[in-house]
């Protein structure tokens, strides 16, 4: 197994503050003391460096307490869509696919209930028309029924009118889409053009083998989370993925490296640019409280809004990033080369999730010299 691609350092030496990074760390126990969420662990990066990785709390509490440790695996929940995304990108470098495309093109039974003009600009930017969609628990380890599902969804709103998050549909079809350019299963797709070669197998899982879901967490909170094997091993494109935060740390180490790290070349710096720019401009995400999200094409950006979700309101415009429902955020800055990740084990409700999101960022925001 190839070694970790961040070598370890200190946030001192990184440049980092120390007394926002205590304060961070003093919130994170705080939470846990208080009953906020089992356990959480953190990880900060910096100029393909690790300058601080901790672990804190509880992985499970039944049949028998399970300590979080440095190996723990935290179900990143919609982070998983970046992944899938960058495999997307990395079939567009390809010359295979265009963001122009209509899905259609590749998928021609997408066509199906008014689908046939969608582009995949438009599904990746959340402009699709069906926020609704999902397939069924059947169709996780029947891809061929996973597809089919995903050409018969059907409209909520005329594709390209609004702006509204796509929590599961969007990242489906670009999973199937993905099957159907390579031939290969998507999971097996981001592992290998993306995690592999980065040496991040080990540290974030698109589909947990049976034989690694010892690593897992049990989530709890709203919605009463799945914890089940077929879930683990399922690596649904759009929430499925199992990762510690310094394997998250160390992917947007890359997207910040211009496609690189260490020796390897995933994307190039175009792609990024585009990938992470901000697509949607100002218009208000009627699934996220009309706040305007900046969508790129998989991850969003800070912007100059006013208020932004989970990447710190004091954060430079450029940071881009995604968030796991109720349960954690992932971001990096290209104007400092910093990358951080926050993950917990509980999915916690509005409003308290979302303002201690904006609090952890803007402690991470506040450290960096």
């Amino acid at each position: 197994m190839p070694p970790f691609p961040l070598s370890h350092s200190d946030a001192a030496s990184l440049g980092f503050a120390a007394r926002p990074l205590f304060e961070l760390e003093r919130s994170i126990l705080q939470h846990i003391e208080e009953d906020r969420y089992p356990g959480a662990q953190i990880a900060l990066a910096r100029h393909g460096k690790l300058a601080l990785f901790t672990s804190h709390g509880h992985a499970r509490r039944a049949p028998e307490a399970v300590r979080v440790g440095d190996k723990t695996l935290f179900r990143i929940f919609s982070q998983t869509k970046v992944l899938t995304s960058a495999t997307i990108w990395t079939l567009i470098e390809d010359g295979r696919l265009s963001p122009m495309d209509r899905i259609a093109d590749h998928l021609p039974e997408f066509a199906a209930r008014g689908k046939g003009e969608i582009t995949l600009h438009q599904v990746m930017t959340h402009q699709g028309g069906f926020p609704s969609a999902d397939v069924s628990r059947a169709s996780w380890e029947d891809h061929a029924l996973m597809r089919a599902e995903v050409c018969d969804f059907s409209l909520d709103w005329t594709p390209g009118t609004r702006l509204q998050y796509h929590g599961r549909g969007a990242h489906l079809v670009q999973g199937m889409l993905i099957e159907a350019i390579t031939g290969e299963d998507f999971r097996r797709v981001i592992t290998e053009r993306i995690l592999m070669p980065l040496g991040l197998e080990n540290d974030i899982f698109i589909g947990v083998p049976a034989d690694q879901q010892h690593r897992c967490v049990d989530v709890d909170g709203e919605g009463a989370p799945d914890n089940s094997p077929a879930m683990r091993a399922s690596g649904l494109p759009h929430s499925g993925g199992y990762a510690t935060a310094r394997g998250l740390a160390a992917l947007y180490q890359m997207l910040l490296g211009q496609g690189r790290l260490g020796g390897a070349r995933i994307l190039s710096p175009r792609m990024i640019a585009y990938g992470t720019a901000n697509h949607t401009e100002e218009l208000p995400d009627h699934a996220m409280s009309m706040i305007p999200m900046h969508r790129g094409l998989g991850p969003h950006v800070r912007g100059t809004s006013a208020r932004i979700r989970g990447l710190g309101t004091i954060g430079a415009a450029a940071t881009f990033g995604h968030g796991g429902v109720g349960s954690s955020y992932s971001w990096g800055d290209p104007t400092s080369g910093v990358s951080f990740t926050y993950l917990t084990n509980r999915v916690s409700p509005d409003p308290w999730h979302t303002l201690r999101l904006d609090r952890i960022a803007n402690m991470v925001h506040a450290a960096i010299d």
